[in-house]
């Protein structure tokens, strides 16, 4: 019963996957565009954690770790260049 339940889960964060492709590609300004990478990413974290649950194992979580890490800075990196048109800043 609680496999099915998680299969159920991964179909469902598979689907907000692909909506959230679509969602990149046509996304009409560059904010939707970095909202939806970010969300990419807490789903593919999402769907890494269902499989490390249904294959009871802790291998990937050295995986998710990074790429929760990776998608955090690259939100903020991204948000930062669009509101000052610069990612570092330098005083000379």
């Amino acid at each position: 019963m609680f496999d099915t339940v998680l299969i159920i889960a991964l179909c469902v964060l598979s689907f907000g996957l692909l909506l959230l492709f679509i969602r990149l590609l046509l996304g009409p300004s560059i904010q939707d565009k970095i909202l939806a990478l970010d969300a990419i990413g807490v789903l593919l974290a999402g769907i890494i954690g269902i499989f490390m649950i249904l294959q009871n194992t802790t291998v990937f979580s050295d995986i998710v770790l990074v790429l929760t890490i990776l998608g955090f800075v690259g939100t903020l990196t991204l948000s930062k260049f669009l509101e000052r048109g610069v990612v570092i800043e330098r005083d000379d």
